[in-house]
C-alpha cells in the first residue's frame, strides 16, 4: 500500500510539472511575440542639411576697413537642403579682437529683425532658432548690419575675425524649436 500511495504521488508531481512547464512555455511565448511584434511600422532615414552662402565669406577683405561712425551692410542667403523642412539658428563662432565687444550686429529677413546684439552676444550659446522655419528648398536672402558706433573711437584693436555660422533641426518629430 505504501508503493502504491508513492506511485500515485509521482504521477500527482509529473502532472503537475507538465502543467507547469505548459504554462511557462505559453507566457514565454507569448511574452516573446509581444516584444518582437512590431506590425505596420514604416522607418524613413532624413537628413539636414544647411547651405549657407556657399561657404563664401559674408565680407570681402577689400570691404574690411571699418572706421568708426561707419556702417556695413552685406547681404547673404540661407538654404534648406534637407529631407524635411527645419528651424535654424546663426551665430558667431571664433571671435577674435575688442570688437566683438563694441560693433552691433542686426541681421534681417525682409523687414523683420532675426538677431540683433554685438558679435560676443550673439554666439551659438545664446542665441535661439529664428522665429519661422526654413522648407524644403527654400533659400531665403538675408542681410546682416554692422555698425562702429562712433563714440568707440580708435582706441580698441581693430582687428575683428569671426565665422558666421548656421545649425539647423528638422521639424519632423521636433514640435519644439531644439535651441531654445
Amino acid at each position: 500500500m505504501d508503493n502504491d500511495n508513492s506511485a500515485g504521488k509521482l504521477i500527482f508531481s509529473v502532472i503537475i510539472l507538465i502543467i507547469l512547464l505548459v504554462t511557462l512555455s505559453f507566457v514565454t511565448f507569448t511574452l516573446v511575440y509581444s516584444i518582437v511584434s512590431v506590425d505596420n511600422n514604416i522607418f524613413r532615414t532624413g537628413s539636414v542639411s544647411i547651405d549657407l552662402n556657399g561657404g563664401d565669406p559674408i565680407i570681402e577683405a577689400e570691404d574690411s576697413n571699418f572706421a568708426p561712425g561707419m556702417t556695413i551692410e552685406e547681404t547673404f542667403y540661407i538654404q534648406n537642403d534637407s529631407s524635411y523642412s527645419v528651424y535654424y539658428k546663426l551665430y558667431f563662432r571664433n571671435l577674435s579682437g575688442d570688437m566683438a565687444d563694441v560693433i552691433d550686429v542686426t541681421i534681417y529677413n525682409g523687414d523683420e529683425i532675426l538677431y540683433e546684439g554685438k558679435p560676443s552676444d550673439l554666439t551659438e550659446d545664446k542665441v535661439k532658432a529664428a522665429n519661422d522655419e526654413l522648407r524644403i528648398n527654400e533659400r531665403r536672402e538675408l542681410k546682416i548690419v554692422f555698425v562702429f558706433p562712433e563714440e568707440a573711437g580708435n582706441l580698441i584693436d581693430p582687428m575683428f575675425t569671426f565665422d558666421l555660422c548656421a545649425d539647423a533641426t528638422q521639424t519632423k518629430n521636433n514640435p519644439e524649436k531644439l535651441f531654445d
